[in-house]
């Protein structure tokens, strides 16, 4: 058996060139005008890049406790950051909208997922991307589905290339359709996928509008709890009616289902609502948590070659634009119906 001093040599290879992408991939997103592209997309591609020319066995240890274990504990320090009152500080107005959205995301991506053939967890990390936050939906749903590191690489790309569109395109239509400040916030929050995207594209139209558009974001964020929950029986649904579930033929042990990671994610956003944690703690914890989470992706892409990606065709890519033009769509109308627009 071996000894904790022998697994952390073993591991140490593969976390170091995480970090060292991580560093690298914030460098890059900060010397970009506005920070159009988030560090997670520059992580999850640069380790992708490496992966075709560079990837020596003896890293895979390492890369797969980054991509795993790491990850894991990113998203428990996340909850850190995030408040219950924060919910209430947008309004019921967002949380509607946001309803909406997701039933179009998950509704509507399992029968576009369906028609286009793809695997459910693919469809699914895509329409998590789409519907709740991007990268950190897809990283922290990814490991409770079992989903393979390609699959990861296919939802981010899906949901990259949109975001890129809409930060360009969203302050445009916004000032075409006059939206207020609000309306365009609330708009850009529930419609546009990535943090670094949403901010980029709401801070182009007004500094007030990036302000509620962060907040709504920030509401999005906390719907990754009951989500992830959700599709770790989901998973265990579908194994059982494949034949592959370890405890076939017994009754689901909910206890070893749960995803314990959530229940860390869940206690420090509950204390985070208490306010016993010091702003300063808070808004470190939140950059360590975003800090590894880009580490953690940049380890799924040395684990993915663009030769596996390019096999999975233009589906994963169409499912991503049908769903994220079905949710700029859905979310402008349900504003309409609200008499914000």
């Amino acid at each position: 058996m071996k000894t904790a001093a022998e697994k952390l040599i073993k591991i140490l290879p593969g976390f170091a060139v995480s970090i060292v992408i991580a560093v690298v991939a914030r460098l890059i997103e900060s010397a970009l005008p506005g920070h159009v592209v988030g560090a997670s997309v520059i992580a999850i591609f640069m380790g992708m890049i490496i992966n075709s020319f560079w990837k020596p066995k003896w890293l895979a240890p390492g890369l797969k406790f980054t991509s795993k274990r790491v990850l894991k504990f990113a998203i428990i320090l996340l909850g850190a950051s995030l408040s219950v009152r924060v919910i209430l500080s947008v309004g019921k107005m967002s949380l509607l909208v946001l309803v909406f959205t997701l039933l179009t995301c998950f509704g509507g991506g399992y029968f576009i997922g369906k028609a286009l053939k793809l695997n459910w967890k693919i469809s699914n990390l895509i329409s998590a991307g789409t519907g709740i936050c991007g990268g950190s939906a897809i990283a922290a749903i990814a490991p409770v589905i079992d989903a393979e590191d390609s699959d990861v690489a296919y939802a981010m790309s899906a949901t990259f290339i949109f975001d890129m569109a809409m930060i360009i395109l969203f302050p445009i239509l916004g000032r075409i359709l006059g939206l207020s400040d609000m309306a365009y916030g609330l708009w850009a929050g529930t419609a546009v996928n990535d943090t670094s995207s949403v901010v980029a594209a709401s801070y182009a139209f007004s500094e007030a509008a990036g302000d509620f558009a962060t907040m709504v974001k920030l509401t999005r964020t906390l719907v990754i709890i009951p989500t992830v929950v959700v599709f770790a029986f989901v998973n265990v649904r579908v194994k059982k009616k494949n034949n592959t579930y370890a405890g076939e033929g017994k009754k689901v042990n909910i206890l070893k289902l749960f995803p314990w990671f959530i229940v860390g994610f869940l206690v420090l956003a509950a204390v985070n609502s208490l306010g016993a944690i010091p702003a300063q703690v808070s808004g470190a914890a939140k950059e360590v948590s975003k800090f590894l989470m880009v580490a953690a992706l940049g380890a799924i892409g040395l684990n993915t070659n663009f030769k596996d990606v390019k096999k999975a065709g233009v589906a994963p890519m169409l499912h991503g634009f049908i769903i994220s033009a079905l949710v700029v769509v859905v979310a402008i109308a349900v504003e309409w119906c609200m008499g914000l627009v």
